[in-house]
């Protein structure tokens, strides 16, 4: 299993570096369209190689979906860890009453009193 997920890395990284050797091409990227940066007064562009812009807007987006996922989810985290503090609340309560139930008592008698 372990060779499979390599050969499947290696496949993808493969792919990846074929990618950016045939998109090397420089791009401007602009902040403002032109007209509306003359009119603003600033020109902010930057010129990047063509892949770069590509699989930086796919890493962007996977961090904004990582985020906003993260977000959602935190009512339902939230949830699972008070109930998971109950639990264990309940838990010792359980273990203390049924250490008061078999205070005096023989130890082997109350394990299999437990048991029935």
């Amino acid at each position: 299993m372990r060779y499979i997920r390599y050969a499947i890395l290696g496949i993808l990284g493969i792919a990846l570096v074929s990618v950016c050797f045939a998109n090397r091409t420089v791009v401007d990227l602009k902040l403002l369209p032109e007209a509306l940066a003359e009119l603003a007064g600033m020109n902010l562009s930057i010129s990047l190689p063509l892949f770069a812009v590509v699989i930086g807007g796919v890493g962007g987006g996977l961090i904004i979906g990582f985020i906003w996922e993260w977000l959602r989810e935190h009512k339902h985290r939230r949830e699972a860890g008070s109930k998971t503090r109950e639990v264990r609340k309940l838990s010792r309560e359980v273990q203390k009453l049924k250490k008061q139930k078999h205070e005096g008592k023989d130890e082997v008698l109350a394990i299999l009193e437990e048991t029935a």
